[in-house]
């Protein structure tokens, strides 16, 4: 038995669609991807079960029953779905109260390490690349340990 092709676009289009949400840094947007990429995994678990009779014993021969797997697992993605909702509901609206907003914000250390590998990156380079540089010591990770102590001390 194939899939309906109606299913097959719709978990595809969920899918794609909840991904697009959570690579935003709106958390009400990312608690949108989290509910469309859950249930996109649910309508992808329903179309792998084949039709089939109750699975009861005595009811249904063995050979005809459905299997209860793919139901037992989408119960289990609803639960974990609304977990996720709950928390990142609980996420957007302390961020809510506390700035007015719910966007996530860049993290100070992770933006100085990165602007110090930025600054770091010009003559560095060719000396790591057996290029014909100077020989400092500019390359080394003294400058990003003193960065990260610093942030510690602070």
């Amino acid at each position: 038995m194939s899939p309906n092709l109606t299913y097959v676009i719709v978990v595809g289009v969920l899918v794609a669609a909840g991904v697009t949400l959570l690579l935003e840094r709106s958390l009400t947007r990312v608690l949108m991807g989290v509910i469309l990429l859950g249930n996109g995994a649910n309508l992808l678990l329903l179309t792998g079960g084949r039709a089939g009779g109750p699975p009861i014993v005595g009811t249904t021969a063995p050979e005809e029953m459905s299997d209860p797997l793919p139901q037992a697992m989408i119960l289990t993605a609803i639960v974990i779905t609304l977990g996720m909702t709950a928390f990142l509901l609980a996420l957007a609206y302390r961020s809510w109260h506390l700035n007015g907003h719910d966007e996530v914000q860049d993290d100070v250390e992770d933006r100085r390490i990165m602007d110090l590998a930025i600054r770091d990156e010009g003559p560095g380079t060719a000396d790591i690349e057996g290029g014909t540089g100077d020989d400092d010591e500019s390359t080394d990770a003294r400058p990003v340990a003193n960065v990260v102590e610093a942030g510690r001390a602070g």
